[in-house]
């Protein structure tokens, strides 16, 4: 697996541009460094907005990610922007001005993995990061695989949402969850809400699940049939119970919080027979008691994903497209790059509620 994450100097670059490089934990610093210089078969992109999310707050405060980033480096992984450059091995297939989405990743196509329809898991998994920046190289891969023209009618902060998006398409494919059935979800945050509104467009009950009133509230604007502040509840497993038919349980569970509380509710808020993807994804080093009585018995199938593939960063464009999610929805504010470390200092004491469009 490679990563790739934006360089602070490059050889040969023509110009330089304002980024927010990370130096370590909750140390991001606004700087001016060089404009990449490209491969013969790269994209550099300006970048008309960048996305917060919860995935980069954690990187913030922990000043890293294994499998992402190595500091110092230039961050940030949701964003659409304009084709600034493109190396002489592309120009005949894209052309410079190109409104596109560049997913954050893109698979090898010819691993063990990626033969058997299972690309998120590639051996060779190459990420890029670099959004917070005015420009940001595009690496070959992704340029061919898993970078998207943005249809006229799409905005870019519409746009910019498209790899969160696939993340939470893949779940609901992954869960297997039909038209007409219960899903429970757990967790309001903008992924949570992104789950309740596409599995509301899908024609699924959907029960959520936050943690305080806000929450609750936004829930039900994306389409939640019923939503509960777990605060003021006493048992939340019987109160989701008593909502599904003959209290069996819901027909599907989606954790998006991660941890071992919401874990273990989650498998016991899903009928037998039923499915429960553990999205929310635990602290390196938690452990998780589950009861092995209802896993056999109920024939419960626990299920968990991880990122996304280039078929879901396509149909998530698609669903953009179709006006099925919008930003406005989900976006709390806009700001220029230069005030994003106070911003993050901020969205550090609001649990990664806030979700701010950065505009380099």
């Amino acid at each position: 697996m490679e990563t790739l994450t934006q360089p602070l100097t490059e050889t040969k670059a023509s110009g330089h541009m304002t980024a927010a490089v990370l130096y370590g934990s909750e140390d991001l610093k606004i700087e001016k460094i060089d404009i990449p210089a490209l491969s013969p078969d790269e994209a550099l992109v300006r970048v008309k907005v960048a996305l917060t999310c919860g995935t980069d707050l954690k990187v913030w405060k922990r000043g890293y990610h294994a499998r992402m980033i190595t500091p110092p480096a230039v961050f940030g992984h949701e964003l659409a922007g304009v084709v600034e450059q493109v190396g002489p091995e592309i120009a005949e297939n894209l052309a410079v001005g190109t409104r596109v989405v560049p997913a954050n990743s893109a698979p090898c196509g010819a691993c063990f993995f990626c033969r058997n329809e299972r690309s998120n898991l590639c051996e060779d998994l190459l990420f890029n990061n670099g959004a917070y920046a005015e420009y940001i190289r595009i690496p070959g891969r992704i340029v061919r695989k898993n970078m998207l023209e943005i249809p006229s009618n799409v905005s870019f902060m519409d746009a910019a949402m498209a790899e969160p998006l696939a993340c939470v398409l893949r779940g609901i494919h992954e869960t297997g969850v039909q038209p007409g059935e219960t899903t429970v979800l757990i967790g309001c945050g903008p992924i949570g809400l992104k789950f309740i509104r596409m599995l509301s467009c899908r024609s699924v009950n959907v029960i959520a699940l936050g943690k305080r009133p806000g929450q609750v509230k936004a829930a039900e604007r994306m389409g939640a049939r019923a939503a509960f502040d777990v605060s003021t509840l006493s048992d939340p497993i019987s109160a989701v119970r008593r909502l599904t038919e003959g209290s069996r349980g819901a027909d599907s569970v989606i954790e998006a919080v991660g941890s071992p509380r919401t874990w273990d509710w989650a498998i016991r808020m899903v009928r037998c027979g039923g499915t429960v993807n553990l999205f929310g994804g635990c602290p390196q080093g938690t452990r998780v008691e589950l009861d092995p009585t209802a896993l056999h018995y109920s024939e419960i199938t626990i299920k968990s994903t991880f990122h996304h593939t280039p078929r879901f960063i396509r149909e998530a464009m698609e669903a953009i497209a179709r006006g099925e999610i919008r930003a406005r929805d989900f976006v709390n504010a806009e700001m220029p790059l230069c005030e994003l470390p106070s911003m993050f200092r901020h969205m550090k004491h609001r649990n990664g509620e806030m979700k701010v469009a950065v505009i380099p």
